[in-house]
């Protein structure tokens, strides 16, 4: 009787070693926590100035609409001026946390401006569209026509057949009538196609698997002349 009793008393030990509570704690590797993916804030939407305006005050306030961040971080934006649509030659670059700025600038050019965000974490939107204005000069009788806007065919494009309508714009705030210098060819830069056209298309012959470079000079009946980019298209 006395041995069964001792036997009893061993199991009972080594079942009590064997309970959960002494089990280890499971310490995650904080390795293997997945990151959270952050996203760019969405682009701001310009309001003013609006494309094409005329701006008679100086300084010039700008203004645009607020974006919105997924994650809710604080958001700044990055605007920028510059006197080619192609931002080579800034004239102003600021990062502002509200939705407006106002600036003092050069009287009688041309202005290009765009905007894009950022949130707290460093990451950019896309830049917005680029709109254009002018600010009013002292004396000035006669202002450039805006640089030709391409339409088509877009750029770096490749286009079918043997034919190539093609197309631009372009305005000008006195109202001044403009024509136009065709420049076309498979050469940059390319040679002169066609002088004081009064139209804004073109048409022109390609031969397939061909590089095509083509630019465009407006100009108005004040002398007043502006040269566009080079844009490129492949047949």
């Amino acid at each position: 009787m006395k041995k069964i009793f001792i036997i009893f008393m061993i199991l009972a030990i080594q079942s009590c070693s064997k309970s959960g509570g002494d089990e280890p704690d499971i310490v995650q590797d904080p390795d293997s926590v997945p990151d959270v993916e952050n996203t760019a804030p969405t682009i701001p939407s310009k309001v003013f100035p609006t494309d094409g305006l005329l701006c008679t005050e100086n300084p010039l306030e700008i203004r645009w609409d607020s974006s919105t961040d997924k994650e809710g971080d604080a958001i700044s934006y990055e605007v920028e001026l510059s006197q080619d649509n192609t931002f080579n030659n800034i004239i102003e670059k600021k990062t502002v946390s509200g939705t407006s700025t106002t600036l003092a600038l050069e009287k009688g050019i041309q202005v290009h401006w765009r905007i894009r965000s950022k949130d707290s974490k460093g990451e950019y939107s896309n830049y917005s569209s680029t709109w254009n204005f002018y600010t009013e000069g002292e004396g000035m009788v006669n202002y450039l026509p805006f640089s030709p806007t391409l339409i088509y065919p877009t750029a770096f494009s490749k286009i079918e057949g043997s034919n190539v309508v093609l197309e631009w714009e372009s305005s000008d705030v006195d109202g001044d009538p403009l024509s136009y210098d065709i420049y076309f060819g498979e050469t940059t830069p390319p040679a002169l196609l066609k002088e004081n056209s009064l139209g804004s298309t073109w048409e022109v012959f390609i031969n397939p698997n061909k590089t095509y470079y083509w630019k465009i000079t407006v100009k108005d009946d004040n002398g007043g002349e502006s040269i566009g980019d080079i844009w490129v298209f492949k047949s």
